[in-house]
């Protein structure tokens, strides 16, 4: 773990999406936004969606390189998604008001913190 020059622990930098999985840092959230949800999320350049629909707490990190054959990318269930770097579980879940209007768009959320199982 690395730390500061007082010996506390550094700030976890990067953060994972609650809807897809995908990990980036604050900064590519805060001004791309997610290169899978942004289309139904829309948090580019809001930095309150951005913590409201990401997590800095999240388990393993798993690398999605597209090929859509792949087992892990279909147990994680993203093996349709952006190349790039993923997180086996995320702590958290996205809040009602957001959930409902996903659910309105058709998409049905699924929190990937390991509580719905198949």
């Amino acid at each position: 773990m690395s730390s500061t020059k007082r010996g506390r622990p550094a700030p976890k930098l990067n953060r994972a999406c609650m809807l897809c999985g995908i990990v980036q840092s604050m900064s590519q959230f805060r001004n791309d936004g997610c290169p899978n949800c942004e289309s139904v999320l829309h948090f580019a350049d809001n930095d309150e969606l951005v913590r409201e629909c990401t997590s800095p707490t999240f388990e393993g990190l798993v690398a999605n390189n597209g090929a859509e054959e792949s087992w892990v990318g279909r147990w994680l269930r993203i093996e349709k998604f952006v190349p790039g770097l993923y997180a086996v579980r995320v702590v958290g879940k996205l809040p009602d008001d957001i959930r409902s209007d996903l659910y309105s768009q058709g998409i049905m959320y699924r929190p990937r913190d390991g509580t719905v199982q198949d």
